[in-house]
């Protein structure tokens, strides 16, 4: 079995990479890295090798993401939320048209290939490429390919529809 300094060496730049793709935010990486370490380290034992390392690093780390974003969501109080609502129309209209550009992307999904939609629907569900490569057994440049094609498609069919101006 590994050891924990060997795991913290050999995959912390990874797993720091990964938290910035999804967070886009270094320092905040940065403490993800640390939270999902510290969790690693305490669920060593029970790791069974039923997947690769780096997968299931990749895993605590999302779901450290996801804790985060529920903590930062539920700090919100009644307050903040009046604040939010009370924003003005323009907010409202935004709110709608981010509504319409989901509904618009996963019809677009449904109409792809199957490998295809799952691929982006993981990148969305914040999966790094190198756990879509395993899943489906490609090389990681393919599954990075697919899904820049993909998005591509999808800037262009929501350009036509006017939904997107920037």
């Amino acid at each position: 079995m590994f050891s924990a300094k060997f795991i913290y060496e050999k995959y912390r730049q990874d797993v720091f990479v990964y938290l910035v793709s999804l967070t886009h935010n270094p320092t905040l990486s940065e403490d993800l890295v640390s939270e999902t370490f510290l969790a690693a380290i305490k669920s060593l034992p029970n790791f069974k090798g039923n997947s690769d390392i780096k997968t299931w690093l990749f895993s605590i780390a999302r779901n450290k993401w996801y804790e985060h974003l529920r903590k930062k969501n539920d700090t919100i109080s009644f307050d903040g939320l009046a604040e939010i609502y009370l924003q003005g129309r323009e907010d409202i209209e935004k709110s709608f048209i981010n509504k319409t550009i989901a509904n618009e992307i996963i019809t677009f999904l449904n109409e792809q290939e199957k490998r295809t939609k799952n691929i982006v629907l993981m990148r969305i569900e914040g999966y790094s490429f190198y756990e879509i490569a395993i899943k489906y057994n490609i090389s990681e440049s393919s599954a990075r390919v697919i899904d820049f094609r993909t998005k591509k498609k999808i800037r262009r069919m929501l350009e036509r529809k006017g939904l997107r101006n920037d």
